[in-house]
């Protein structure tokens, strides 16, 4: 499933704390097993991707920063193709994001899209 990077779409990343507030408490939300995902519309015609994992999750700064990176791959792999324009999305990760298999992952991240209604249909889609 893996796309060349040159082919993806660029996802602007999230940091300002205010965008994250307003996502959360205003945003669409869905969670599964490995992630939770919060999105909101926006109004700049492209995509914006955050990310964040709390101390709840694991009190070592090694494995919340591995779990990070394993979000903002899943995000180039499956917001990139997937998820529609005009959107912010911000991915949480949970406990089960350190050890669960990244195939698994990426079923979890497209399963939330569509059960939330963000899912977009493309010509890589398998299914």
């Amino acid at each position: 499933m893996r796309v060349p990077k040159k082919d993806l779409p660029a996802i602007k990343v999230l940091t300002d704390r205010f965008c994250f507030l307003d996502i959360q408490s205003k945003g669409v939300k869905w969670v599964s097993h490995a992630l939770v995902v919060q999105i909101k519309e926006n109004n700049l015609g492209y995509r914006r991707v955050g990310f964040t994992v709390s101390k709840k999750v694991d009190k070592s700064a090694v494995k919340r920063n591995r779990i990070k990176r394993r979000l903002r791959a899943l995000a180039s792999d499956v917001i990139g193709l997937y998820a529609r324009d005009s959107c912010d999305y911000i991915l949480v990760g949970r406990k089960a994001s350190i050890s669960r298999s990244y195939d698994l992952m990426i079923n979890d991240l497209k399963w939330c899209l569509k059960k939330t209604g963000y899912y977009h249909k493309t010509e890589h889609d398998n299914k």
